[in-house]
């Protein structure tokens, strides 16, 4: 089937004018096409963004991945694909290992079954254990242990690899050599640390290449003291993750890190919790309780915990806080497909990829989702 009149974002970041096919197998035929057939669908000139990958989700609609609910799963893959976030890496909290891997089976069967009306699960993101008590945030700290190669490798062999992420702070005891050997198998990110900027920098040269949500569980910049960021700057192979629902980022810094880290480097993420498409009220998260008010989640010392707010809404608020619309969907559909190693497959709207996208008005305030060409 082939699509004319739209305003397509394409494999090469920009936007054209034209037609593109989606084959019966639901992946991408021809792209911006000379000849279209006579019978193909007209979008009236509406925009036709990639389908959003969310690699940073803890959960919505009252579920969350770490509760190890295969139906509270299905919830928020159903969810994720109706808002057009088509593609999803759930992410763990810190949490004894029984309970990872019980939720970690509860993804590798989602992810084997991969049901039509929802999101499709690419990966895990392992947020936790490994962290500092000093910038745990959100994470509970009666579960924090150093960094343990042979307990994580386990949970990594036990859903056949699905891990794609796994978070690290390196200053803990052991991190580098974790941070050598973990590297091998999938994205290593920097997150919920305290360390100094050669701990940092160690573990980029170790083969750290992602920063789990940036400014948020980390030192601040210091003129002095420079921490982690700048060490993450000056690595030209490290990605970083931005929560971009306003409540975590001002809108300026949000504009500085795009800056910083350039396009091709910056991950929109939306760290939603279960209280996101809920209405205000007590939620639970890690085994802690989260209070939603005013689109705020907080626990009960009122540290922020994670966001309320779906990833396409973030792209569209990154968006009006000044980021070009090209960054903006950049940042949240091929940059995070490519910290999950999946770009071959999603990502973008390609030759051969999976016709994962999203028909929306010029302001993106509608939209509607296509998964491997199947309307949602």
């Amino acid at each position: 089937m082939f699509y004319k009149n739209a305003k397509i974002y394409c494999a090469d970041f920009q936007f054209h004018c034209g037609a593109f096919e989606v084959k019966d197998d639901g992946t991408f035929g021809a792209i911006l096409p000379e000849n279209v057939p006579a019978d193909a669908v007209d979008l009236n000139g509406a925009t036709v963004i990639p389908g959003l990958v969310d690699v940073h989700n803890h959960g919505n609609s009252g579920a969350d991945f770490s509760d190890g609910d295969y139906e509270g799963l299905l919830k928020m893959a159903r969810y994720l694909a109706k808002e057009g976030v088509t593609s999803f890496a759930p992410a763990s909290m810190t949490l004894p290992y029984e309970v990872l891997e019980n939720a970690f089976a509860t993804a590798k069967k989602l992810h084997n079954d991969r049901p039509a009306d929802c999101a499709r699960l690419m990966g895990i993101q392992m947020e936790g254990p490994y962290f500092s008590e000093k910038k745990k945030g959100a994470q509970n700290g009666a579960y924090l242990k150093n960094p343990d190669f042979d307990g994580f490798k386990k949970l990594y062999d036990d859903c056949d690899g699905l891990v794609r992420i796994v978070d690290i702070a390196p200053e803990l005891p052991g991190s580098i050599e974790f941070v050598e050997q973990a590297s091998k198998l999938c994205t290593v990110s920097v997150a919920h640390t305290d360390s100094d900027y050669d701990h940092a920098q160690q573990a980029f040269s170790a083969g750290a290449t992602h920063l789990t949500h940036l400014f948020n569980a980390m030192p601040a910049i210091n003129h002095r003291n420079p921490g982690v960021i700048p060490a993450a700057v000056e690595n030209k192979n490290v990605r970083a993750e931005l929560i971009c629902d306003g409540m975590h980022i001002h809108p300026a810094v949000v504009r500085m890190a795009f800056t910083m880290f350039g396009a091709d480097r910056m991950v929109i993420v939306s760290d939603a919790l279960r209280c996101c498409g809920m209405p205000d009220g007590e939620y639970e998260l890690g085994g802690q309780q989260v209070f939603l008010k005013g689109g705020i989640a907080r626990l009960a010392d009122g540290t922020i915990a994670g966001s309320a707010t779906n990833l396409f809404e973030c792209m569209r608020r990154a968006i009006s806080f000044g980021i070009p619309q090209e960054d903006a969907i950049r940042a949240s559909s091929y940059n995070p497909a490519c910290a999950l190693n999946a770009q071959q497959e999603i990502g973008s709207i390609e030759f051969g990829k999976k016709a994962d996208f999203v028909v929306c008005n010029a302001d993106y305030s509608e939209k509607t989702a296509y998964i491997g060409g199947i309307q949602i």
